[in-house]
């Protein structure tokens, strides 16, 4: 069941990943579909319609991530929380290939959160490589 999400709300969750999906970092001028507001701890785990636990994601990393809040680190093996786009800097925990197609994960989270979200499957890393060849990516988001 979806839930109404004020539209001054969602205004400032758009301003606050400027377009982009907080997650993978898709701008949505790019895509032909709409992106989705996302709880970033689900509703059913108790998260609130808050701008603290709302952002941005691209309807691909909303239903990949669903209602998860926890992933296996390929590298350790252990679990750990997803990024936290509200909390987290996306850059301490992602970094670009040299080419800006993947994102690489930099820490545990980082990479739990690449796997569980899907955020280098290779049809975005295709696209990514036009958009990249075309100026439009990566985008500059702080």
């Amino acid at each position: 069941m979806s839930v109404y999400i004020p539209v001054e709300l969602q205004r400032q969750i758009r301003s606050r990943f400027i377009n982009c999906c907080a997650y993978c970092r898709t701008a949505e001028v790019l895509i032909a579909t709409t992106f989705e507001i996302e709880h970033i701890v689900p509703r059913s785990a108790g998260g609130q319609s808050v701008f603290e636990n709302l952002c941005l994601a691209c309807p691909s990393c909303n239903r990949y991530k669903a209602n998860r809040q926890k992933a296996i680190d390929p590298l350790s093996g252990e679990e750990v929380l997803l990024f936290h786009p509200q909390d987290q800097s996306w850059n301490e925990h992602f970094a670009w290939d040299e080419n800006a197609t993947e994102i690489i994960g930099i820490t545990a989270i980082g990479r739990a959160t690449i796997l569980a979200l899907k955020m280098n499957r290779s049809q975005l890393v295709a696209v990514r490589q036009i958009w990249v060849q075309l100026g439009e990516h990566p985008p500059s988001i702080t």
